[in-house]
């Protein structure tokens, strides 16, 4: 393929992923199978690597994330982002009404029209496009300045990196415009995310806003690109080369350019209305799959909301009608230490029972002693509590002016709770931890977490049986799962057991032995290893022995593993008490090894090969396939740990790389070579 060629093409499969990207997460229409978008992904990133100075910032290729940033850049708004008034009633919306007329010097019986916009709890940021290109992603900031997050917006895949052009509402596209949304989670993707980082030991966040802002400010944004963060478009800030009438024209141009827009907007006719669809969304918000905590109303024409204006804060023409908080008044009775698996202390505040949104709580997370600290919480305490994001119970605020004097502040134990050994906080973490790595609440949490359903699947062993077993001896660490049938008469005859259950329990477990590499390599319960972490691992290495004797260096050789997990997990096997345990489920006969299909030999064992520029005979993905099945081991980046780089047409920097540390280059034919004498039937096209 000639560059002019190339060029071509490439430009056909930007337009036609950009096409059905909008088909699938915006309209929620998609046209092809994923099989099919993703053969279409694949051929762009070849055709990218062969010719990487056609690679440009707007391409789709560029939504995976990019490498660290040291931190963001400031970037200044071209038009301020102003705040909203907020409304907590009806009679506040009215009074609204009524203050607007007045400055437009209308009769207080002339309607206004209103658009209604639910007020969606994420986080706002201005999107700038030059000449129909996305250029820059900023935070809001102070609403003058904000955060240049540009790597981690280009991951949100409802974000065009190019406008729709023809389906503009004018003749051209304008010159410069600045496209204002927020960017939120849907509750599912918010539940995965702190499920995956419970599973990994790390805090979990309080609610999907939080997670949201957290997810857009990593400066790793291949992290952000694992978020599956969604975004709403409701405005346009500066904007060079067109006019608006109306605001509801603003989202119809918005929705032209390629942008999702709420679906449940509406333009209502007068004040009335707009409080009628406060009412009915007050009602109906928990049909939603993500965040909504008001209703933002504005006025919709333009031309009346530039004669309104706006105060040093918030536009006079705009107004957030905030529902009423599910929140509610209790007494912190007591705070209670929570040991996790990797040692976390977690304060747990138990409450005087109170109905907070249709659901009885009476515990809240504390978070660490630094939140504690922070809003000066103390047992005793009249606190507010509320559902942070309709999902954690929390405390919000303590009513300070309810004290008597009795309050007990809350102190961090120096002690374990459960253990007794000495509690430390390391120097980069929030956390509190217990060092002792016997202590039986760590040995607890990590057996529960080696039976869970996304871990080793053992059903049947569900908590309370995991303390159970503990307490009474029979289990001290996940491998002595595996030697429970030699109890199986004594548990027979616990109380609440039988023939039939301890039968279901044995079987289980005795199943769990063939489970996969990824799932054992996930029970483990390794600090920063969820259970993509896990499967990338299993993928790369095909053996928990190759994984335990892998150096940081090599592990950090997978695309998707960072320094900070490599470490977690060499650290993990350089504890003898680790190894016994692996030792132990070995000896139980529980598979350690990835499926291969069956080969007479490894012949490419302890071989890692790198692939760069383009094949004929095979795709990338099926060569690197190919590899692994014979043993070998195929990672994305060249070190001095590389055996071979395989090299075709359009090799870039990796040749290049390779060359500098003295790699052995193969073409493809020497490649073709090396499968056929390995017994491969070799695909030479």
């Amino acid at each position: 393929m000639t560059r002019e060629q190339a060029r071509a093409r490439i430009e056909e499969l930007r337009r036609l992923i950009e096409y059905h990207n909008y088909r699938y997460y915006v309209l929620d229409q998609p046209e092809i199978s994923d099989e099919e978008y993703d053969a279409l992904f694949r051929e762009l990133v070849q055709l990218e690597e062969q010719f990487p100075d056609l690679r440009t910032p707007d391409s789709p290729t560029q939504r995976v994330g990019a490498p660290p940033l040291s931190a963001f850049p400031e970037h200044q708004h071209r038009e301020v982002m102003l705040s909203l008034d907020n409304a907590f009633s009806e009679e506040e919306l009215l009074a609204f009404d009524q203050r607007l007329k007045r400055f437009l010097d209308l009769p207080q019986d002339t309607p206004i029209e209103y658009t209604c916009e639910l007020k969606i709890d994420g986080l706002a940021v201005s999107l700038t496009y030059e000449e129909g290109v996305l250029t820059v992603g900023a935070t809001r900031g102070d609403g003058v300045r904000g955060e240049d997050v540009t790597p981690n917006i280009r991951t949100v895949r409802q974000i065009p990196l190019r406008l729709h052009a023809g389906e503009s509402l004018f003749d051209v596209l304008p010159r410069l415009v600045e496209v204002r949304g927020e960017v939120y989670l849907s509750y599912n993707e918010f539940e995965r995310i702190n499920h995956e980082r419970a599973q990994a030991g790390e805090p979990l966040f309080a609610n999907p806003r939080n997670a949201a802002a957290g997810s857009l400010r990593q400066l790793d944004s291949r992290i952000t690109a694992r978020r599956r963060l969604r975004f709403w478009a409701y405005g346009i800030g500066y904007c060079e080369g067109a006019e608006f009438a109306t605001q509801w024209e603003v989202l119809q141009q918005l929705k032209a350019w390629g942008f999702p827009v709420n679906p449940h907007t509406r333009v209502v006719k007068n004040i009335h209305e707009a409080i009628a669809f406060c009412r009915e969304w007050d009602a109906r918000r928990a049909e939603l799959d993500y965040a909504t905590d008001g209703v933002v109303i504005k006025v919709n024409r333009i031309d009346w909301q530039r004669q309104l204006g706006a105060t040093a804060r918030a536009p006079r023409w705009a107004i957030a009608y905030k529902y009423p908080a599910e929140r509610a008044t209790t007494i912190i009775r007591e705070v209670r230490w929570q040991v996790g698996r990797t040692g976390v202390l977690t304060p747990v505040a138990i409450m005087e029972p109170v109905p907070v949104g249709g659901v009885t709580v009476s515990r809240a997370t504390l978070h660490n002693i630094d939140y504690i600290r922070e809003k000066d919480i103390r047992i005793g305490d009249r606190v507010v509590i509320q559902r942070a994001g309709e999902v954690i119970p929390e405390v919000v605020r303590v009513v300070k002016e309810a004290r008597d004097g009795d309050e007990v502040p809350i102190e961090p134990p120096a002690q374990c709770p459960v253990c007794g050994a000495r509690v430390e906080r390391p120097a980069d973490e929030a956390a509190l931890r217990c060092i002792n790595l016997a202590c039986p609440a760590q040995l607890v949490e990590r057996i529960r977490h080696f039976t869970s359903r996304h871990a080793m699947n053992i059903e049947g062993v569900g908590d309370k049986w995991v303390q159970r077993l503990f307490e009474l001896g029979y289990i001290k660490d996940p491998a002595d799962l595996y030697t429970l049938h030699q109890h199986r008469e004594a548990l027979v005859q616990l109380e609440r057991s039988g023939e039939k259950l301890v039968s279901n329990i044995l079987n289980a477990i005795e199943k769990s032995k063939n489970n996969s590499l990824d799932r054992l390599i996930f029970a483990l319960g390794i600090r920063h290893v969820g259970e993509h972490a896990a499967r990338l691992l299993a993928e790369h290495f095909g053996s928990l022995d190759a994984l335990m004797n892998a150096t940081e260096e090599q592990i950090m050789q997978i695309h998707g593993i960072g320094p900070e997990t490599a470490r977690e997990v060499v650290e993990f096997f350089a504890r003898p008490e680790n190894r016994a345990v692996v030792e132990k489920l070995r000896r139980a006969g529980v598979r350690m090894e990835a499926e291969r299909k069956e080969r007479a030999a490894a012949p490419f064992a302890g071989m890692t090969f790198v692939f760069t520029g383009e094949l004929k005979s095979y795709t990338r993905e099926q060569a690197e396939a190919l590899v692994r099945e014979l043993g070998g081991r195929a990672t994305s980046s060249v070190s001095k740990l590389t055996t071979y780089v395989v090299a075709g047409p359009g090799a870039g920097s990796k040749l290049q790389k390779a060359r500098e540390l003295g790699i052995p280059v193969l073409d493809e034919q020497q490649f073709l070579e090396m499968l056929r004498q390995a017994g491969v039937a070799v695909d030479s096209r």
